[in-house]
């Protein structure tokens, strides 16, 4: 796992990228939305410089493509029957969206055809955002694949 470290004089900060991230990053923009081969940050930081922090880890996981965000989003829409002028983003949560439990289960139904995948009810039952559940899809379509 490769360490890149920023020191200031009153803070110590790191930033640690996962050993799949190559040591060139290139950005794309699709549609407005950047993207880079990023899979995971995990930034570190110490507490006596963050006393109210009650942790020491922030992590950040960007492992959905584009092309998976956006079709959540299509699926979220059709099921929840938004207007085209209502906005989604990665961070758009069902419940906010007006979804009860019976709509994210259809959602995930939605997602399992649309994907050719199987979510399993625990993993479906974790699912509050756009972004988590394309980060879902991903890992079971690389899984599947991989079988």
């Amino acid at each position: 796992m490769a360490t890149f470290s920023a020191a200031a004089a009153a803070a110590t900060s790191s930033v640690t990228f996962a050993s799949s991230l190559k040591p060139s990053l290139r950005n794309t923009v699709t549609s407005g939305i950047t993207t880079s081969n990023l899979k995971m940050v995990t930034a570190g930081w110490t507490k006596k410089n963050f006393p109210s922090l009650k942790t020491n880890r922030f992590h950040v996981s960007c492992a959905a493509k584009p092309e998976t965000v956006q079709k959540v989003c299509d699926i979220v829409r059709k099921q929840l029957a938004l207007a085209a002028d209502i906005e989604l983003t990665p961070e758009s949560k069902f419940s906010a969206l007006g979804a009860d439990s019976l709509d994210t289960v259809e959602i995930v139904m939605g997602l399992e055809e649309e994907f050719d995948i199987s979510v399993e009810e625990e993993s479906s039952q974790n699912i509050t955002t756009v972004q988590e559940a394309a980060d879902l899809i991903e890992k079971l379509v690389e899984k599947k694949t991989a079988a």
